[in-house]
């Protein structure tokens, strides 16, 4: 579904910043650090969560100075919807990960439901061990917990940085909550 230029600017004119893009540059730098700490040596797998964690990925990777090598994995609760149904998978990359240090990288952990999933299945399909890192955490609760966290926010409709807006403000510099009345 299309927004018309008219829908997007009012969405965008009654959205809040939660995050400006300072604190996301500082919030990538500390998870940069932390993750190193967590896998410099291991040699790990990056699977980078489609669609929404390939900005993540891009700004977060060029950070990390350490040997790794990058794959993704498509797996999606939301398609384009302000709330999210049953995981639908798309690429799963089951071979590449068996006997791997598997580093998950999402963009949101929300109620938990896509990086449990996810994380089940690196298990499943042989990973050696599974690291997470999501760049935003919503304070409520969850069905898992994750290894990294950039930022946390308060339980709102998000987008910014790879959280999307039925598809639209992926690119949006900085983290922002959808006004009520556009959930």
């Amino acid at each position: 579904m299309k927004l018309d230029s008219k829908d997007y600017d009012a969405v965008a004119s009654r959205a809040e910043c939660l995050v400006s893009a300072q604190e996301m540059d500082a919030a990538l730098d500390r998870m940069a650090e932390e993750l190193t700490e967590r896998l410099a040596g291991k040699d790990p797998l990056v699977l980078c969560v489609m669609t929404g964690a390939v900005i993540v990925a891009g700004l977060l990777l060029p950070r990390l100075n350490f040997q790794l090598r990058l794959d993704y994995i498509h797996a999606s609760r939301y398609q384009g919807a302000t709330s999210g149904g049953e995981l639908a998978w798309r690429h799963r990359p089951s071979e590449a990960i068996r006997g791997e240090h598997v580093l998950v990288l999402d963009d949101i952990l929300d109620e938990g439901v896509t990086v449990d999933q996810v994380i089940r299945a690196c298990h499943e399909d042989g990973a050696a061990s599974v690291h997470s890192a999501v760049l935003v955490e919503k304070i409520r609760p969850h069905r898992c917990g994750v290894d990294v966290v950039g930022v946390r926010v308060p339980d709102r409709y998000l987008y910014g940085y790879g959280l999307d807006y039925k598809n639209y403000f992926r690119n949006a510099s900085g983290i922002y909550a959808v006004a009520d009345q556009d959930v």
